[in-house]
Parts: structure tokens; sequence; C-alpha cells
């Protein structure tokens, strides 16, 4: 028997993508509806493959989760969410439902915690996960024996373990480490200064993790990268921060009530009387007709 591929969608990422890359579009009940309008697309387009039988949508309960409460600057760098996009969520959870899609998203965690929940959940049962995301935090969910890796649908690429260790110069496991070393600008999660990707690479290529990295510059001598002395003495003065953001930007893969079986995750469909009240309210023909795998009725 074919083992079961869970596709898992990073909701949020492909609705501020939808967002940033429309004209701004008002649907025939009057709302903003550009990133909903490129969101259903992506999601119509995707389930055309009919190779696709499992998938699921996860999506931030809101803008806060648990992170911020031990780190309130944490994503504090994204401001207000814009006033055309904040009806657009609901919409979107709306559409990716009536499209068939099992959703999921919970109070206190964030998509990523999620769909490292799931993932994971996924690999018990004995199945295999894609995570479509084009965020680089959740590389640490890549596994080395391919059974979950990451994909970014825009330029079609898919990170395995060797594909992570290409772009990053670390192993999957070692992202949280690695982010707490140069910093994640994207959430506002400080690094240590002057520490970039080829330094932070070394160091973890050399002492694995942050934790094992010695205080002594002249245990750094050796490694193969300008200023290594340096480097140490930097991650050691800054070690507590390091540490800091390496602890938040590690995702959750026990998040509680989350569970779903395989059969859970099966994709049956789009649901005929949901979309089309849907739709019409949305004025949306043309895009109805563009959907080809309807729910046994």
């Amino acid at each position: 028997m074919a083992v079961a591929r869970v596709h898992l969608f990073d909701g949020h990422v492909y609705i501020f993508r939808a967002f940033h890359s429309l004209p701004s579009m008002t649907a025939a009940d009057g709302t903003p509806c550009n990133a909903a309008y490129g969101f259903a697309n992506t999601l119509i387009r995707f389930v055309s493959d009919p190779e696709v039988r499992h998938a699921a949508i996860c999506f931030d309960y809101s803008m806060e989760s648990f992170r911020n409460e031990s780190f309130p600057e944490y994503k504090a760098n994204r401001g207000e969410t814009p006033e055309e996009l904040e009806p657009q969520f609901d919409l979107c959870r709306e559409i990716a439902a009536a499209l068939g899609f099992p959703v999921f998203e919970e109070e206190g965690w964030e998509a990523d915690d999620l769909l490292a929940t799931i993932s994971r959940g996924v690999v018990r049962k004995k199945g295999e996960a894609v995570v479509i995301t084009t965020d680089k935090d959740l590389c640490q969910l890549v596994r080395e024996d391919g059974r979950i890796v990451c994909h970014d649908l825009a330029k079609q690429r898919t990170f395995d373990a060797d594909a992570v260790r290409e772009k990053f110069g670390v192993d999957p496991s070692q992202i949280p480490d690695y982010l707490g070393l140069v910093g994640d600008t994207v959430d506002n999660l400080p690094g240590v200064p002057g520490v970039g990707p080829k330094g932070a690479a070394a160091a973890l290529q050399a002492f694995g993790h942050i934790e094992a990295m010695p205080d002594d510059p002249a245990a750094w001598a050796d490694l193969k990268v300008r200023g290594a002395a340096s480097l140490g003495r930097k991650i050691a003065e800054h070690r507590k921060t390091a540490l800091k953001t390496k602890d938040l930007a590690t995702v959750v893969d026990q998040v509680p009530g989350i569970d779903p079986g395989l059969r859970d995750l099966e994709y049956p469909g789009a649901d005929r009387e949901a979309v089309s009240a849907l739709f019409d309210r949305l004025g949306w023909n043309r895009i109805f007709d563009r959907i080809d795998r309807w729910q046994a009725i």
C-alpha cells in the first residue's frame, strides 16, 4: 500500500504572499478580497493535482502567541495589520473549509507549532509530510530520512536535509541554534552582534549546539573561518541572548489536543454547496469553474 503523503499548508504565509502580490480588490459584498482571492487560487491550483490525496491548512490563531509572554518584542516589528487585510483572515479560513481542507488553529499557539505537531504525528502513523511554506524556521522539521520535507510553492523547491545543509550550512536540527546566532529579522529576534551566516555555520559545524560552544577563545583556534577567536568571544558574551532566541525559534511538536489521524487528513474535494454560497456572495464566478475536485454527494 502506498505511503500517505500529507501536504500541510502554512496558511498565513500564502495569505500575506497573495495580499502583497495582487492589487486591491473588492468582492461583490464589499469585502476587501485580494488576499483571499489569491489564496483561493493557490489552493484550487494545488489540489487540481490528483496525486494530492491528503492535505490540511494550519493558521495562526491570532497575531500573538505564548512566545509574546516571555518576549514581548516577538514579531513587534510587523506593526498593525493593514485595515484591508484584517477581514480577509476569517474569509480565508472560510474558503479553506469550503474547498474541503481540514483546518487547524489553536488559541495561544502559532501555525508553526501546529505544523510541527501534525507532521511529526503523521510520521508516527507511518506517513510522510510535506510542509508548504517559505518560513526558514520550519526547516528544523526536516528529517534525515526524508519523511518530512519543506516545499516552497513559488520557487518550486523542496528542502530535504541535504538542501537545508546546502542553503544554511547546518543540519535541520541545528536551525534553532543557527537562528539563535544570526537572529531572525522577520520575527524580530536578536542574534549575536557581529555573527553572520558563515560564522554561525562554522561554529555549529564545529561544536554542534550553542550550549556546547566554549568560552575560551583558544578553543576556537582550529575553526576554518576568519576571526575565529573573535567569533568565540562574541558568542560567549551574548550566549544568554542566543539561547533565548534559540528557545523562541524552536517549534513545539506536542500541542495539546492536536493529533489528527491520516484519515482525518484525507482531501475529500470541495463542498459544492458551501463553495456555491460563498463564491456567489463574493461574486467569484470564474474561479468557481476552476474547481475540478468535488466531494461525492
